[in-house]
């Protein structure tokens, strides 16, 4: 089923748009879940709290892009998840990715000025002037959290190449925003 119908289907409050957004998208939560989580079953609870998501946020909202607002409620269930564990179960791979970007983006006591919103533009303005391979790769590492061995995989490189690509990638972003004015 197309996104539009799944779409039509919520925005008339009918259960078969949920299941038809868990058909098409179950499996992306659930990576996205078990990425940020390291567990199966918090992962599968978290679904279950994304498809909740999905019916109170449509309607009023009618998003443009299904699988981007999908995406974004199941990344933004699980971080709330690992929150509230306080002990963070998986402690590599997402505590990592964003130890990484401390360098890169500006500390609020330093620049206060900017908001969530306004730097999360900027990073896609920068990002969309990337090359597509390095902007997949960057934003499976930081958005989605997946693995150095998993983004390989996915595309074809060397876990070497994709460290590289990274660093590289959050070199570039760091200048980028300097450029712009951010204080880092």
């Amino acid at each position: 089923m197309k996104d539009r119908e799944i779409i039509e289907l919520l925005f008339g409050r009918q259960e078969k748009g949920l299941e038809e957004a868990q058909l098409a998208y179950g499996h992306l939560c659930h990576s996205i879940a078990y990425n940020v989580l390291g567990s199966h079953e918090d992962a599968v609870e978290c679904v279950n709290d994304t498809l909740l998501g999905i019916w109170n946020a449509i309607p009023p909202q009618r998003p443009d892009n299904l699988k981007a607002f999908i995406s974004r409620i199941a990344r933004n269930q699980a971080l709330k998840r690992l929150e509230k564990q306080s002990s963070r179960k998986r402690g590599g791979e997402m505590t990592v990715s964003l130890t990484e970007l401390e360098g890169v983006l500006p500390d609020e006591r330093i620049s206060p000025d900017i908001s969530d919103k306004e730097l999360g533009e900027l990073i896609s303005r920068f990002l969309r002037g990337e090359k597509e391979s390095a902007r997949r790769v960057f934003v499976r590492k930081y958005w989605f959290f997946d693995s150095l061995e998993d983004i390989s995989k996915r595309y074809g490189f060397s876990v070497s190449k994709v460290k590289s690509m990274l660093y590289h990638t959050r070199a570039k972003l760091k200048k980028f925003l300097i450029k712009e004015g951010i204080e880092i």
